[in-house]
């Protein structure tokens, strides 16, 4: 039986974006279920994250696969920025519900809400979220092994991430058995503030792919050397390397025996935009010769006319 989602790389993504809709709706139907029932603000905080997980899974299944349609007229350079738009929207999500759950924390702290009830549903329902959580994050991880899609990086981080917030909310429950409970209220601060934390991060992470910054050093030296592998290359200038989404895009000046002819020149231009297009991570290439000893290069510590 075929899949319904096809095949090829944007069916695996949008696949693994399903699961984790799926998995993520599972859980919250258990804890939310159980934490109202038994009255656990840790549960019912961690099962609203949860909310927020599957807001962001669904948000990556409807926009993430954007990221593989072919460029067009619209979108001349392709649409490697949806995905990091996606994520950032994640990341937003998740910092907003985080808020929302650290207030009901504190109001808990305050002694507003009703300490929970004991239950051993209470820790069942826990250490199911805490399978789940994991088995979406290895089966995530499986997947994107091979994609090297960062919105189901983000995906594969925030269950990640939901495991240590359960054991947060665990340790509340427990408290409810040892007669301490405001531990529950405390766990659920606990849970939000590691909320907040992740949320910050997904979202500083993809605004750098967004707002085209500059890739780390190491990338933009893979860059220099791919280019120096060709013998025609005399010297490197005036190089960029940036971000246009998760892709890399490179402008750069390259410095070849100016006595060449033009087809000779173009053979060498061909070889470069294929050698650096082959470079993992990297998009667009666009490569200027010139004629080397004119010393008209700003960037010497590139290599100059070497």
């Amino acid at each position: 039986m075929s899949s319904p989602f096809g095949s090829g790389d944007r069916a695996r993504f949008q696949r693994a974006a399903a699961v984790n809709v799926a998995g993520n709706a599972v859980k919250i139907v258990v804890e939310g279920a159980v934490g109202l029932a038994f009255g656990s603000v840790a549960l019912v905080a961690d099962a609203a994250h949860s909310v927020a997980d599957l807001v962001a899974s669904a948000v990556v299944f409807v926009w993430g696969g954007s990221r593989y349609e072919s460029a067009d007229e619209t979108h001349p350079h392709g649409h490697q920025r949806i995905e990091p738009l996606t994520a950032l929207l994640v990341g937003a999500t998740i910092v907003v519900l985080g808020l929302l759950l650290l207030r009901e924390s504190v109001l808990g702290l305050l002694g507003t809400h009703s300490p929970p009830r004991k239950s051993l549903l209470l820790v069942a329902a826990l250490v199911f979220a805490m399978a789940d959580m994991y088995l979406l994050y290895w089966y995530t991880e499986l997947v994107n092994a091979d994609l090297g899609s960062t919105a189901l990086t983000a995906l594969a981080v925030d269950c990640l991430n939901d495991i240590y917030t359960t054991i947060a909310a665990l340790v509340g429950v427990f408290g409810v058995f040892l007669d301490v409970p405001i531990l529950d209220p405390i766990a659920g601060a606990l849970v939000s503030v590691l909320v907040v934390y992740q949320g910050i991060e997904i979202g500083r992470e993809n605004v750098t792919y967004l707002v085209g910054a500059a890739p780390p050093p190491g990338d933009r030296e893979r860059v220099v050397a791919a280019l120096r592998e060709n013998p025609a290359v005399e010297g490197v200038h005036d190089l960029t390397v940036f971000y246009d989404g998760t892709d890399l895009e490179v402008e750069v000046h390259v410095e070849v025996d100016g006595e060449m002819t033009l087809r000779e020149a173009h053979d060498v231009e061909t070889a470069l935009v294929t050698n650096l297009r082959a470079l993992e991570d990297v998009g667009d290439v666009h490569v200027h010769l010139d004629p080397s000893g004119l010393g008209e290069w700003k960037d010497a510590e590139d290599g100059g006319s070497g």
